[in-house]
């Protein structure tokens, strides 16, 4: 049984950090890409950022300078170091893990930049 468990989310105000982390199960975690995804409310799902099993990253333009993704395949967890927090960061952050035809979801945690 596959989970990827999410956690770190919170409410933050802007110009704040984050960290955010994902705990894998039940897949060899190694040889998948995973990535973090968000989606905000009555927005379409979005790629934040990747991170290969070789370690090439991928950002997207919105938050690249700001957040940073890295894994640790010893301890099967990817995370999201978030930083400049801005509003329109606010929303569910999803983990993905991907590997050819086997693509696997977290349950996401909020993210809420406010002050």
């Amino acid at each position: 049984q596959v989970q990827l468990v999410e956690s770190g989310g919170g409410l933050v105000q802007p110009g704040g950090s984050l960290r955010l982390s994902c705990a894998a199960s039940g897949i060899i975690f190694s040889m998948y890409a995973m990535g973090w995804y968000r989606q905000a409310p009555g927005k379409q799902r979005e790629l934040v950022a990747s991170i290969s099993a070789g370690d090439s990253t991928n950002y997207a333009d919105s938050v690249k300078g700001r957040f940073t993704i890295s894994r640790d395949n010893a301890k099967r967890t990817v995370y999201l170091q978030m930083i400049s927090l801005k509003p329109e960061d606010t929303a569910v952050y999803y983990c993905n893990a991907y590997l050819g035809r086997y693509n696997y979801w977290g349950q996401g945690t909020q993210v809420t930049v406010s002050s």
